[in-house]
């Protein structure tokens, strides 16, 4: 989705989601704008029919050339969930962590959005580091919680195989935060908690043999 779509998407709900007083204390402007039911919308190639929470059809707002939709019938369709923060007047997408996602910010040339390689047990987590090189190697990558986090939530699930020697190590001081012999790829997804208190950044790496993938969601895992 486009940057100026998804903006004036969000713009869109957000002014659905006040009401009468609301806008009253807003210092929001008064527009003139027309409904389009001419607008569809494609999926993947096919056609949906977007509708509200109450299961009525929606059609889109036509302003100033562009076309304004509620974002909840857009994630919807798209099947990425949504919600409101009434406090701090934020819209979440995806997946809500009870922390900041390490997804911000992060770089290494086996991230990436690919569903193919995001999706792991019928899940898609939209953005992941995902090793899927072949032979027997080391598969690694950094972060950098640069001093401003406790505590690391990495979820990291082996694919195909086991992934050996998991370390979680202080990049500066080389000192091991956490170990782990084995992730056997029948455990699933496993979150590894690492007290990262006044680090800077982080070396994580582990052991792969053959074709054994690593797979870490990088939307659900997170400092605190």
């Amino acid at each position: 989705m486009k940057k100026k779509a998804f903006v004036a998407i969000i713009s869109a709900s957000m002014l659905a989601s006040m009401g009468t007083g609301a806008l009253a204390a807003t210092k929001l402007k008064e527009i003139k704008a027309y409904l389009n039911p001419e607008v569809r919308v494609q999926v993947d190639g096919t056609y949906v029919d977007l509708r509200d929470v109450k299961g009525n059809a929606i059609a889109p707002i036509t302003y100033n050339g562009a076309n304004y939709f509620p974002i909840r019938s857009i994630s919807d369709a798209l099947d990425i969930a949504v919600d409101y923060n009434e406090t701090t007047k934020t819209i979440i997408l995806g997946e809500k962590v009870d922390g900041v996602s390490i997804v911000d910010g992060f770089k290494d040339m086996y991230y990436t959005k690919d569903s193919a390689k995001t999706t792991y047990k019928g899940k898609d987590y939209k953005e992941a580091y995902f090793n899927d090189g072949s032979g027997n190697r080391s598969s690694n990558f950094m972060l950098y919680p640069n001093k401003e986090h406790q505590t690391l939530y990495l979820q990291i699930a082996a694919v195909n195989g086991d992934i050996t020697e998991l370390t979680i190590q202080d990049s500066d001081t080389n000192t091991i935060l956490k170990k782990i012999d084995v992730i056997k790829a029948e455990e699933g997804l496993v979150t590894v908690q690492v007290d990262i208190a006044g680090v800077k950044s982080l070396y994580i790496h582990g052991n792969v043999k053959g074709d054994t993938a690593v797979f870490v969601p990088l939307t659900t895992s997170y400092y605190k």
